[in-house]
């Protein structure tokens, strides 16, 4: 599959961001991403990352829920 081919099958998303850190499940939703309609793949602009990098390592205040 070429490289057009590929950027043709990304759309922009809202999704959720999972990551275990520390044996916690940390969950950001609402995340804009490119995602592969075939394959589920989330790309993440650099900005995006450096954010949730922010959020999730101390720099900004989490909003934590319990709603389960």
């Amino acid at each position: 599959m070429t490289f057009e081919q590929e950027e043709k099958q990304l759309v922009n998303k809202l999704v959720t961001y999972s990551l275990e850190l520390n044996g916690e499940l940390i969950l950001v939703e609402n995340v804009p991403a490119r995602v592969n309609e075939e394959t589920g793949e989330q790309f993440f602009a650099p900005d995006i990352v450096e954010r949730l990098q922010d959020m999730i390592l101390g720099d900004e205040k989490l909003v934590f829920s319990k709603d389960f």
